[in-house]
């Protein structure tokens, strides 16, 4: 009888070990298969929320999955989850290292820490997983990996990957937001309407455009001063609280002011320094001389950004701190703040341009400069959340146009509602 079943023995050990090797293969960390029954990579993200590194990687990571479908993205957190600390450490000390710091990249058994630059650390992590797919698929039935995507080259501030044009898009936004600031507009709007009796176009545009100028580099001055105490003291966990916190408080007092014009607790001129900036526009008028008035002009331009400090504090302050968080170069960081400032100044210089062509006199209304500061309320509010509450999110594509249309809608409405009223 056992002759007679001897060939039933290699079926019956088979029957045996394949839920084994099922089992084994489903405890595989590395590799899965998926539902094309293609080998697909499992990549894991060990991240915290106080790691500069962690948010400059952030973008780069997740974007992996996106020309790589075949990987599978994991990113654990590790400061609010402790589970996720434990399973790194678990997964460490399987490969022989130690869950030490991060960000730390693990896959097909290899483990990478630290992040210098999508050009330098994403550049292997991408060739790394590639080769880990070959060697899964067997070598010659892979697919090759895909080309590597093509990067833009900008004066100072360097290469751009196009998978992650964040910083650019905040950078847009941010600034033109910025730009319409009620206090920038008083003192350009009342030194404008004043040099318009003078019935002069070039004159009007020479001491516009002055006065533009010495606003943008004044403002370049400031945000440098921003920059260099985050980078400073950037490494510290409490930087970014601290100034998602501020961004915080900043907003809320802007969208009190649409409710509660310059009542109470607000972040305009004051009505003591309004006077001085009055009397200095009045010395530019009474100049004998357009090299008197130029130099007239510089002065009030800097008196002026002084007394605009607390209107415009919040923005650059957010938008600084954004670019120690990003993987850039000291160069590339001034060279963005540059082209901050440049799209901040433009607004200005249009309005200078229009003044200038039509000799026209206005004045900035009580209706209009509240909505501005809604309009900038709104937006400072949600960038402060989201430092406080997800810091990494603020770096990926889509975040800045979405809290602007946000704050437009807002604003939209309010402006509609209150010309019924």
């Amino acid at each position: 009888m056992l002759h007679r079943h001897r060939y039933l023995w290699p079926f019956l050990l088979l029957a045996i070990l394949l839920p084994t090797l099922a089992r084994a293969a489903a405890d595989d960390p590395w590799l899965r298969t998926g539902a094309d029954g293609q080998a697909e990579v499992q990549l894991y993200f060990f991240w915290s929320l106080t790691c500069p590194h962690c948010t400059a990687a952030h973008p780069h990571i997740e974007a992996i999955p996106q020309s790589r479908p075949w990987v599978r993205l994991q990113a654990l957190e590790l400061s609010r989850h402790p589970e996720n600390v434990q399973q790194y450490q678990a997964m460490a000390r399987a490969l022989g290292e130690e869950a030490a710091s991060v960000p730390a990249l693990l896959f097909c058994g290899e483990m990478h820490v630290g992040w210098d630059g999508d050009g330098t650390t994403g550049a292997t992590i991408r060739r790394r997983l590639d080769e880990c797919r070959i060697r899964a698929a067997g070598g010659a039935s892979a697919a090759a990996p895909p080309a590597a995507a093509p990067t833009i080259d900008l004066p100072l501030i360097g290469a751009l990957d196009p998978a992650s044009l964040s910083l650019p898009a905040l950078t847009l936004v941010l600034a033109g937001l910025d730009a319409f600031n009620p206090c920038a507009f008083f003192v350009l709007l009342f030194l404008l309407s004043m040099m318009a009796h003078q019935k002069s176009h070039a004159r009007m545009l020479a001491i516009g455009g002055v006065f533009v100028a010495i606003s943008g580099l004044m403002y370049f001055a400031f945000m440098a001063a921003w920059l260099n105490v985050f980078q400073l003291f950037g490494h510290l966990a409490w930087v970014t609280v601290a100034a998602g916190a501020l961004a915080v408080f900043v907003g809320a007092v802007n969208i009190k002011d649409f409710f509660a014009f310059e009542q109470g607790l607000t972040l305009s001129i004051p009505e003591a320094k309004k006077p001085d900036i009055f009397r200095r526009t009045r010395a530019i008028l009474a100049a004998d001389n357009l090299p008197a008035m130029v130099a007239a002009t510089v002065v009030l331009a800097i008196a002026a950004n002084f007394y605009e400090l607390l209107c415009t504090a919040g923005f650059p302050m957010v938008y600084t701190r954004l670019l120690t968080l990003a993987d850039l170069s000291p160069a590339g960081r001034y060279g963005y703040l540059a082209a901050y400032n440049l799209v901040y100044v433009v607004p200005l210089a249009a309005i200078v341009a229009v003044f200038a062509g039509t000799l026209g006199a206005r004045k900035l209304s009580e209706r209009e400069g509240r909505l501005l500061k809604l309009l900038s309320g709104v937006m400072m509010l949600g960038l402060g959340a989201l430092l406080l509450l997800a810091p990494e999110r603020v770096s990926q594509v889509g975040i800045a146009f979405g809290l602007m249309a946000v704050a437009v809608g807002v604003t939209f409405i309010a402006a509609k509602l209150s010309k019924e009223n």
